[in-house]
Protein backbone atom coordinates (compact mmCIF):
# COMPACT_ATOMS: atom_id res chain seq x y z
CA UNK A 1 0.00 0.00 0.00
CA UNK A 2 2.90 2.51 0.92
CA UNK A 3 4.30 1.88 -3.00
CA UNK A 4 0.37 2.79 -4.17
CA UNK A 5 0.66 5.68 -1.91
CA UNK A 6 3.83 7.22 -3.00
CA UNK A 7 2.72 6.28 -6.86
CA UNK A 8 -0.52 7.58 -6.44
CA UNK A 9 1.45 11.25 -5.10
CA UNK A 10 3.29 11.37 -8.24
CA UNK A 11 0.60 10.38 -10.49
CA UNK A 12 -1.15 13.81 -8.81
CA UNK A 13 1.93 16.18 -9.16
CA UNK A 14 2.17 14.66 -12.70
CA UNK A 15 -0.64 15.84 -13.61
CA UNK A 16 -0.86 19.22 -11.68
CA UNK A 17 2.20 20.28 -13.76
CA UNK A 18 0.79 19.17 -16.86
CA UNK A 19 2.64 16.06 -17.47
CA UNK A 20 -0.02 13.93 -18.39
CA UNK A 21 2.08 10.56 -20.01
CA UNK A 22 3.97 11.19 -16.76
CA UNK A 23 0.72 10.60 -14.85
CA UNK A 24 -0.92 8.30 -16.36
CA UNK A 25 2.21 5.93 -16.63
CA UNK A 26 2.49 6.31 -12.68
CA UNK A 27 -0.68 4.90 -12.33
CA UNK A 28 -0.51 2.17 -14.32
CA UNK A 29 2.68 1.12 -12.58
CA UNK A 30 0.65 1.23 -9.24
CA UNK A 31 -1.84 -0.96 -10.80
CA UNK A 32 0.25 -3.13 -12.06
CA UNK A 33 2.13 -3.38 -8.53
CA UNK A 34 -1.33 -3.54 -6.85
CA UNK A 35 -2.16 -6.84 -9.17
CA UNK A 36 0.86 -8.93 -8.81
CA UNK A 37 1.45 -8.08 -5.28
CA UNK A 38 -2.33 -10.20 -4.82
CA UNK A 39 -1.01 -12.75 -8.00
CA UNK A 40 2.06 -13.77 -6.45
CA UNK A 41 0.02 -14.36 -2.71
CA UNK A 42 -2.39 -16.20 -3.91
CA UNK A 43 -1.62 -18.00 -7.37
CA UNK A 44 -4.53 -16.80 -8.49
CA UNK A 45 -4.52 -14.49 -11.72
CA UNK A 46 -8.49 -13.39 -11.33
CA UNK A 47 -8.08 -12.67 -7.59
CA UNK A 48 -10.99 -9.89 -7.14
CA UNK A 49 -8.60 -7.67 -5.00
CA UNK A 50 -5.73 -8.08 -7.84
CA UNK A 51 -8.57 -7.92 -10.94
CA UNK A 52 -10.31 -4.39 -9.30
CA UNK A 53 -6.69 -2.70 -8.69
CA UNK A 54 -5.66 -3.54 -12.11
CA UNK A 55 -8.47 -2.70 -13.62
CA UNK A 56 -9.80 0.13 -11.71
CA UNK A 57 -5.91 1.73 -11.10
CA UNK A 58 -4.96 0.78 -14.38
CA UNK A 59 -7.94 2.88 -16.26
CA UNK A 60 -7.78 5.49 -14.15
CA UNK A 61 -4.03 5.99 -15.48
CA UNK A 62 -5.21 5.81 -18.97
CA UNK A 63 -7.43 8.68 -18.54
CA UNK A 64 -4.75 10.56 -16.97
CA UNK A 65 -3.11 11.31 -20.31
CA UNK A 66 -5.76 13.49 -21.53
CA UNK A 67 -5.75 12.69 -25.20
CA UNK A 68 -8.94 14.12 -25.91
CA UNK A 69 -10.16 17.68 -25.48
CA UNK A 70 -13.34 16.73 -23.77
CA UNK A 71 -10.68 15.68 -20.80
CA UNK A 72 -9.74 18.38 -18.54
CA UNK A 73 -7.70 18.34 -15.15
CA UNK A 74 -9.43 16.55 -12.31
CA UNK A 75 -10.74 18.45 -9.16
CA UNK A 76 -8.63 17.90 -5.73
CA UNK A 77 -11.88 16.40 -4.56
CA UNK A 78 -12.09 13.57 -7.63
CA UNK A 79 -8.46 12.61 -6.62
CA UNK A 80 -9.24 12.11 -3.32
CA UNK A 81 -12.69 9.98 -4.55
CA UNK A 82 -10.27 7.36 -6.57
CA UNK A 83 -7.72 7.29 -4.17
CA UNK A 84 -10.57 6.30 -1.21
CA UNK A 85 -12.25 3.57 -4.14
CA UNK A 86 -9.12 2.36 -4.03
CA UNK A 87 -7.71 2.16 -0.39
CA UNK A 88 -10.86 1.59 1.08
CA UNK A 89 -11.40 -1.63 -1.20
CA UNK A 90 -8.06 -2.93 -0.34
CA UNK A 91 -7.54 -2.40 3.21
CA UNK A 92 -11.12 -3.68 3.93
CA UNK A 93 -10.71 -6.78 1.88
CA UNK A 94 -7.20 -7.47 3.69
CA UNK A 95 -8.94 -7.66 7.09
CA UNK A 96 -11.87 -9.71 5.99
CA UNK A 97 -9.51 -12.19 4.18
CA UNK A 98 -7.14 -12.53 7.69
CA UNK A 99 -10.61 -13.34 9.79
CA UNK A 100 -12.08 -15.84 7.24
CA UNK A 101 -8.90 -17.58 6.72
CA UNK A 102 -8.26 -17.86 11.04
CA UNK A 103 -12.05 -19.37 11.22
CA UNK A 104 -11.41 -21.45 8.66
CA UNK A 105 -8.32 -22.74 10.21
CA UNK A 106 -10.59 -22.99 13.93
CA UNK A 107 -13.10 -25.49 11.95
CA UNK A 108 -11.27 -27.16 9.48
CA UNK A 109 -11.58 -30.51 11.00
CA UNK A 110 -15.14 -30.62 11.42
CA UNK A 111 -15.52 -29.38 7.81
CA UNK A 112 -13.24 -32.10 6.08
CA UNK A 113 -15.35 -34.55 7.81
CA UNK A 114 -18.81 -33.04 7.41
CA UNK A 115 -17.30 -33.04 3.48
CA UNK A 116 -16.29 -36.67 3.65
CA UNK A 117 -19.80 -37.83 4.65
CA UNK A 118 -21.24 -35.47 2.12
CA UNK A 119 -19.32 -36.48 -0.54
CA UNK A 120 -20.04 -40.70 0.00
CA UNK A 121 -23.28 -39.92 0.20
CA UNK A 122 -23.68 -38.04 -2.99
CA UNK A 123 -21.79 -40.79 -5.14
CA UNK A 124 -23.82 -43.81 -3.76
CA UNK A 125 -27.00 -41.44 -4.33
CA UNK A 126 -26.43 -41.05 -7.86
CA UNK A 127 -27.07 -36.76 -7.29
CA UNK A 128 -24.45 -35.84 -10.11
CA UNK A 129 -26.53 -37.28 -12.87
CA UNK A 130 -30.07 -35.52 -11.52
CA UNK A 131 -27.43 -32.13 -11.37
CA UNK A 132 -26.58 -32.14 -14.99
CA UNK A 133 -30.25 -32.98 -15.34
CA UNK A 134 -31.57 -29.79 -13.49
CA UNK A 135 -28.70 -27.68 -15.20
CA UNK A 136 -29.99 -28.82 -18.65
CA UNK A 137 -33.54 -28.21 -18.10
CA UNK A 138 -31.92 -24.27 -16.76
CA UNK A 139 -30.07 -23.59 -19.57
CA UNK A 140 -33.19 -24.55 -22.11
CA UNK A 141 -35.38 -22.72 -19.98
CA UNK A 142 -33.55 -19.34 -19.35
CA UNK A 143 -33.39 -19.56 -22.92
CA UNK A 144 -36.75 -19.77 -23.56
CA UNK A 145 -37.68 -17.27 -21.30
CA UNK A 146 -35.09 -14.78 -23.13
CA UNK A 147 -36.50 -15.45 -26.29
CA UNK A 148 -39.79 -15.07 -25.95
CA UNK A 149 -39.24 -12.03 -23.72
CA UNK A 150 -36.89 -10.37 -27.33
CA UNK A 151 -40.02 -11.19 -29.41
CA UNK A 152 -42.29 -9.71 -27.89
CA UNK A 153 -40.02 -6.39 -27.57
CA UNK A 154 -39.42 -7.06 -31.46
CA UNK A 155 -43.54 -7.54 -31.61
CA UNK A 156 -44.59 -4.72 -29.77
CA UNK A 157 -41.71 -2.21 -30.52
CA UNK A 158 -42.19 -3.17 -34.48
CA UNK A 159 -38.35 -3.75 -35.03
CA UNK A 160 -35.38 -5.78 -34.71
CA UNK A 161 -32.18 -3.49 -34.26
CA UNK A 162 -30.26 -5.44 -36.42
CA UNK A 163 -32.01 -4.69 -39.57
CA UNK A 164 -32.49 -0.88 -39.15
CA UNK A 165 -29.73 1.21 -40.90
CA UNK A 166 -29.03 4.75 -40.33
CA UNK A 167 -30.31 4.80 -36.65
CA UNK A 168 -27.01 4.91 -34.08
CA UNK A 169 -29.05 4.46 -31.00
CA UNK A 170 -32.14 2.29 -32.13
CA UNK A 171 -31.16 -0.19 -29.61
CA UNK A 172 -31.09 2.42 -26.63
CA UNK A 173 -35.06 2.77 -27.52
CA UNK A 174 -35.32 -1.72 -27.83
CA UNK A 175 -36.79 -1.43 -24.27
CA UNK A 176 -39.98 -2.37 -22.73
CA UNK A 177 -39.68 -2.02 -19.04
CA UNK A 178 -39.50 -4.72 -16.57
CA UNK A 179 -39.02 -7.23 -19.82
CA UNK A 180 -35.67 -6.32 -21.22
CA UNK A 181 -34.16 -7.57 -17.88
CA UNK A 182 -35.85 -11.48 -19.26
CA UNK A 183 -34.14 -10.52 -22.73
CA UNK A 184 -31.10 -10.02 -21.66
CA UNK A 185 -30.87 -12.89 -19.11
CA UNK A 186 -29.39 -15.01 -22.17
CA UNK A 187 -25.70 -13.59 -21.21
CA UNK A 188 -26.14 -16.41 -18.46
CA UNK A 189 -26.72 -19.39 -20.71
CA UNK A 190 -22.92 -19.80 -22.28
CA UNK A 191 -21.99 -19.71 -19.10
CA UNK A 192 -24.78 -22.22 -17.66
CA UNK A 193 -23.69 -24.50 -20.81
CA UNK A 194 -19.92 -24.35 -19.74
CA UNK A 195 -20.78 -25.47 -16.44
CA UNK A 196 -22.67 -28.49 -17.70
CA UNK A 197 -20.05 -29.26 -20.04
CA UNK A 198 -18.00 -29.84 -17.62
CA UNK A 199 -19.34 -31.21 -14.27
CA UNK A 200 -19.98 -35.02 -14.24
CA UNK A 201 -23.20 -36.73 -14.45
CA UNK A 202 -24.78 -38.46 -16.78
CA UNK A 203 -24.74 -36.87 -20.87
CA UNK A 204 -26.24 -37.99 -23.78
CA UNK A 205 -25.59 -37.21 -27.06
CA UNK A 206 -28.81 -35.14 -28.06
CA UNK A 207 -28.64 -33.16 -24.72
CA UNK A 208 -25.42 -32.10 -25.66
CA UNK A 209 -26.77 -30.59 -28.77
CA UNK A 210 -29.42 -28.94 -26.96
CA UNK A 211 -27.15 -27.62 -24.53
CA UNK A 212 -24.95 -26.35 -27.73
CA UNK A 213 -28.33 -25.09 -29.64
CA UNK A 214 -29.25 -22.79 -26.93
CA UNK A 215 -25.63 -21.14 -26.27
CA UNK A 216 -25.59 -20.03 -30.29
CA UNK A 217 -29.77 -18.73 -29.77
CA UNK A 218 -28.54 -16.80 -26.65
CA UNK A 219 -25.89 -15.69 -28.35
CA UNK A 220 -27.68 -14.36 -31.08
CA UNK A 221 -30.05 -11.87 -28.76
CA UNK A 222 -27.32 -9.35 -28.72
CA UNK A 223 -26.44 -9.76 -31.81
CA UNK A 224 -29.80 -9.13 -33.20
CA UNK A 225 -30.19 -6.20 -30.69
CA UNK A 226 -26.76 -4.82 -31.94
CA UNK A 227 -25.58 -4.59 -28.02
CA UNK A 228 -21.79 -5.27 -28.33
CA UNK A 229 -21.41 -4.84 -24.64
CA UNK A 230 -23.79 -8.09 -23.65
CA UNK A 231 -22.26 -10.05 -26.63
CA UNK A 232 -18.61 -8.91 -24.86
CA UNK A 233 -20.33 -9.56 -21.66
CA UNK A 234 -21.56 -13.06 -22.42
CA UNK A 235 -18.33 -14.39 -23.95
CA UNK A 236 -16.06 -13.10 -21.26
CA UNK A 237 -18.40 -14.32 -18.38
CA UNK A 238 -18.23 -17.66 -20.17
CA UNK A 239 -14.70 -17.55 -20.22
CA UNK A 240 -14.13 -16.82 -16.88
CA UNK A 241 -16.42 -19.71 -16.18
CA UNK A 242 -14.62 -22.14 -18.00
CA UNK A 243 -10.99 -21.05 -16.06
CA UNK A 244 -13.04 -20.98 -12.51
CA UNK A 245 -14.70 -24.56 -13.26
CA UNK A 246 -11.63 -26.19 -14.72
CA UNK A 247 -8.86 -24.67 -12.69
CA UNK A 248 -7.29 -23.55 -16.02
CA UNK A 249 -6.77 -20.67 -15.18
CA UNK A 250 -4.91 -19.11 -18.22
CA UNK A 251 -4.93 -15.57 -19.60
CA UNK A 252 -4.76 -16.98 -23.10
CA UNK A 253 -8.28 -17.91 -22.94
CA UNK A 254 -8.95 -14.37 -22.44
CA UNK A 255 -6.99 -12.94 -25.22
CA UNK A 256 -8.56 -15.49 -27.64
CA UNK A 257 -12.13 -14.58 -26.84
CA UNK A 258 -11.11 -10.96 -27.55
CA UNK A 259 -9.52 -11.67 -30.65
CA UNK A 260 -12.85 -14.17 -31.72
CA UNK A 261 -15.10 -11.31 -30.65
CA UNK A 262 -13.23 -9.05 -32.70
CA UNK A 263 -15.18 -9.24 -36.49
CA UNK A 264 -18.59 -9.73 -34.34
CA UNK A 265 -17.52 -6.37 -32.64
CA UNK A 266 -17.12 -4.44 -36.21
CA UNK A 267 -20.21 -5.53 -37.56
CA UNK A 268 -21.85 -4.51 -35.06
CA UNK A 269 -20.34 -1.37 -35.01
CA UNK A 270 -21.47 -0.98 -38.36
CA UNK A 271 -25.04 -2.40 -37.81
CA UNK A 272 -25.64 0.54 -35.47
CA UNK A 273 -24.74 3.44 -38.13
CA UNK A 274 -21.43 4.32 -36.21
CA UNK A 275 -19.21 4.76 -38.52
CA UNK A 276 -15.74 6.75 -38.26
CA UNK A 277 -16.59 9.93 -38.96
CA UNK A 278 -19.82 9.68 -36.39
CA UNK A 279 -17.06 8.68 -33.49
CA UNK A 280 -14.23 10.58 -34.48
CA UNK A 281 -16.81 13.46 -33.88
CA UNK A 282 -18.14 12.66 -30.74
CA UNK A 283 -14.83 11.87 -29.03
CA UNK A 284 -12.73 14.80 -29.96
CA UNK A 285 -9.35 13.65 -30.06
CA UNK A 286 -6.85 16.00 -29.88
CA UNK A 287 -5.17 14.14 -32.37
CA UNK A 288 -7.47 13.71 -35.61
CA UNK A 289 -5.22 10.90 -37.02
CA UNK A 290 -5.46 9.01 -34.15
CA UNK A 291 -6.55 5.47 -35.21
CA UNK A 292 -10.26 4.62 -34.65
CA UNK A 293 -9.46 0.96 -32.88
CA UNK A 294 -7.34 3.48 -30.21
CA UNK A 295 -9.73 5.85 -30.20
CA UNK A 296 -12.88 3.91 -29.03
CA UNK A 297 -10.97 1.82 -26.69
CA UNK A 298 -9.41 4.84 -25.09
CA UNK A 299 -12.78 6.48 -24.60
CA UNK A 300 -14.61 3.92 -23.48
CA UNK A 301 -12.38 3.89 -20.19
CA UNK A 302 -10.58 7.30 -19.84
CA UNK A 303 -13.87 9.23 -20.63
CA UNK A 304 -15.84 7.57 -17.53
CA UNK A 305 -13.42 8.84 -15.09
CA UNK A 306 -13.74 12.25 -16.46
CA UNK A 307 -17.52 11.88 -16.39
CA UNK A 308 -16.80 11.41 -12.59
CA UNK A 309 -15.31 14.49 -12.65
CA UNK A 310 -18.17 16.15 -14.01
CA UNK A 311 -20.56 14.88 -11.14
CA UNK A 312 -18.40 16.36 -8.76
CA UNK A 313 -17.99 20.08 -10.00
CA UNK A 314 -21.41 19.71 -10.97
CA UNK A 315 -23.63 18.18 -8.54
CA UNK A 316 -25.68 20.62 -6.38
CA UNK A 317 -26.92 18.49 -3.81
CA UNK A 318 -25.97 14.55 -3.30
CA UNK A 319 -29.47 12.32 -3.53
CA UNK A 320 -29.10 10.78 0.57
CA UNK A 321 -28.90 7.39 -0.88
CA UNK A 322 -31.94 7.30 -3.31
CA UNK A 323 -29.68 6.93 -6.69
CA UNK A 324 -27.77 3.96 -5.40
CA UNK A 325 -31.62 2.23 -4.90
CA UNK A 326 -32.31 2.24 -8.61
CA UNK A 327 -32.58 -1.22 -8.52
CA UNK A 328 -34.93 -1.59 -5.86
CA UNK A 329 -37.28 1.09 -7.84
CA UNK A 330 -37.09 -0.72 -11.27
CA UNK A 331 -37.42 -4.36 -10.21
CA UNK A 332 -40.40 -3.30 -8.07
CA UNK A 333 -41.84 -1.14 -10.20
CA UNK A 334 -42.32 1.62 -8.22
CA UNK A 335 -40.34 3.71 -10.66
CA UNK A 336 -43.60 3.92 -12.87
CA UNK A 337 -45.46 4.88 -9.99
CA UNK A 338 -43.40 7.64 -8.97
CA UNK A 339 -41.03 8.79 -11.53
CA UNK A 340 -39.07 11.43 -8.91
CA UNK A 341 -37.58 8.54 -7.22
CA UNK A 342 -35.68 8.09 -10.28
CA UNK A 343 -35.64 11.35 -11.57
CA UNK A 344 -31.74 12.10 -11.26
CA UNK A 345 -29.94 13.98 -13.93
CA UNK A 346 -26.86 12.42 -15.24
CA UNK A 347 -23.63 14.76 -15.34
CA UNK A 348 -21.24 13.93 -18.26
CA UNK A 349 -18.85 15.78 -20.54
CA UNK A 350 -21.04 14.87 -23.68
CA UNK A 351 -24.34 13.58 -24.26
CA UNK A 352 -23.37 10.73 -25.88
CA UNK A 353 -20.43 9.87 -23.70
CA UNK A 354 -23.44 8.19 -20.80
CA UNK A 355 -20.89 5.39 -19.20
CA UNK A 356 -19.29 6.34 -15.79
CA UNK A 357 -17.41 4.53 -12.93
CA UNK A 358 -18.39 1.95 -10.84
CA UNK A 359 -18.18 5.04 -7.82
CA UNK A 360 -20.43 7.17 -9.51
CA UNK A 361 -24.12 6.61 -7.67
CA UNK A 362 -22.11 6.55 -4.34
CA UNK A 363 -20.66 9.82 -4.70
CA UNK A 364 -23.96 10.91 -6.21
CA UNK A 365 -25.54 10.09 -2.52
CA UNK A 366 -23.04 10.87 -0.15
CA UNK A 367 -19.80 12.31 -1.78
CA UNK A 368 -16.68 11.49 -0.85
CA UNK A 369 -18.21 9.29 2.47
CA UNK A 370 -20.40 7.42 -0.05
CA UNK A 371 -17.49 6.62 -1.60
CA UNK A 372 -15.45 4.77 1.21
CA UNK A 373 -18.41 2.89 2.78
CA UNK A 374 -19.70 1.56 -0.79
CA UNK A 375 -15.90 0.98 -1.52
CA UNK A 376 -15.81 -1.11 2.66
CA UNK A 377 -18.39 -2.99 1.47
CA UNK A 378 -17.37 -4.18 -1.99
CA UNK A 379 -14.04 -5.41 -0.34
CA UNK A 380 -15.82 -7.33 2.46
CA UNK A 381 -18.26 -8.66 -0.60
CA UNK A 382 -15.37 -9.64 -2.79
CA UNK A 383 -13.24 -11.25 0.57
CA UNK A 384 -16.67 -13.24 1.43
CA UNK A 385 -17.20 -14.44 -1.98
CA UNK A 386 -13.82 -15.95 -3.08
CA UNK A 387 -14.22 -18.22 0.49
CA UNK A 388 -17.46 -19.29 -0.42
CA UNK A 389 -16.64 -20.13 -3.88
CA UNK A 390 -13.18 -21.39 -3.14
CA UNK A 391 -15.54 -24.27 -0.64
CA UNK A 392 -18.43 -24.35 -2.82
CA UNK A 393 -19.55 -28.15 -4.24
CA UNK A 394 -22.34 -26.30 -6.29
CA UNK A 395 -21.17 -25.27 -9.46
CA UNK A 396 -23.12 -21.90 -9.58
CA UNK A 397 -21.19 -20.53 -6.98
CA UNK A 398 -18.46 -20.45 -9.59
CA UNK A 399 -20.56 -18.34 -11.96
CA UNK A 400 -21.29 -15.96 -9.37
CA UNK A 401 -17.73 -15.65 -8.63
CA UNK A 402 -17.56 -14.67 -12.63
CA UNK A 403 -19.72 -12.21 -12.56
CA UNK A 404 -17.96 -10.30 -9.79
CA UNK A 405 -14.98 -10.89 -11.53
CA UNK A 406 -15.72 -9.14 -14.62
CA UNK A 407 -18.03 -6.34 -12.77
CA UNK A 408 -14.82 -5.34 -11.24
CA UNK A 409 -12.59 -5.77 -14.33
CA UNK A 410 -14.96 -3.16 -16.01
CA UNK A 411 -14.94 -1.24 -12.62
CA UNK A 412 -14.43 2.27 -15.07
CA UNK A 413 -17.31 1.30 -17.35
CA UNK A 414 -20.46 1.62 -15.21
CA UNK A 415 -22.15 1.68 -11.42
CA UNK A 416 -23.02 -1.87 -11.61
CA UNK A 417 -24.12 -2.50 -8.22
CA UNK A 418 -26.96 0.00 -8.66
CA UNK A 419 -27.90 -1.79 -12.03
CA UNK A 420 -31.15 -3.80 -11.73
CA UNK A 421 -29.47 -5.92 -14.54
CA UNK A 422 -26.70 -6.89 -12.57
CA UNK A 423 -28.90 -8.30 -9.23
CA UNK A 424 -31.48 -9.89 -12.24
CA UNK A 425 -28.47 -11.77 -13.08
CA UNK A 426 -27.32 -12.58 -9.54
CA UNK A 427 -31.02 -13.71 -8.86
CA UNK A 428 -31.68 -15.62 -11.99
CA UNK A 429 -27.98 -17.63 -10.93
CA UNK A 430 -29.49 -18.00 -7.31
CA UNK A 431 -32.53 -19.42 -9.09
CA UNK A 432 -30.92 -21.79 -11.52
CA UNK A 433 -28.68 -22.49 -8.35
CA UNK A 434 -31.95 -23.62 -6.70
CA UNK A 435 -33.87 -25.30 -9.42
CA UNK A 436 -30.59 -27.46 -9.59
CA UNK A 437 -30.44 -28.41 -5.61
CA UNK A 438 -34.35 -28.65 -5.66
CA UNK A 439 -33.90 -31.85 -8.95
CA UNK A 440 -31.20 -33.51 -6.64
CA UNK A 441 -33.08 -33.84 -3.34
CA UNK A 442 -36.06 -35.18 -4.97
CA UNK A 443 -33.87 -37.53 -7.17
CA UNK A 444 -31.89 -38.64 -3.22
CA UNK A 445 -35.27 -38.90 -1.69
CA UNK A 446 -36.87 -41.01 -4.71
CA UNK A 447 -33.59 -43.79 -4.36
CA UNK A 448 -33.94 -43.67 -0.50
CA UNK A 449 -37.69 -44.93 -1.01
Amino acid sequence: MVVYLILYGAGVLFASSVHYYMSGMSLILAALYLYFYDYRRSGNPFHLRALFSLFWVGGEGISCFKLSRLQTDWDPVTWASFFIALAAFWSVFGLAEARIRKKREEGKDKREEKARRKGVEAVSEGTEAAGSFGRLTAILLLTAVSWAAFLLEAAVLGYVPFFLRGVPHAYSHFHISGVHYFTVSCVLVPSMAVIWFLRGGVKKRWQAVLVLLAAAASLLVPVLCVSRFQLIFAVILAVLTFMQVSGKKRLRYLFGAAAALLPLYVILTVARSHDVAYLNGIFEMKDPATPIFITQPYMYIANNYDNFNCLVTELPAHSMGLKSLFPLWALTGLKLIKPELVDFPIYTTKEELTTVTLFYDAYYDFGVVGVFLFSAALGLFAAWLMDRAERAENPFWQLFYSQAALYFMLSFFTTWYSNPATWFYFAATGAAMVWVELIKRLAGAGERT
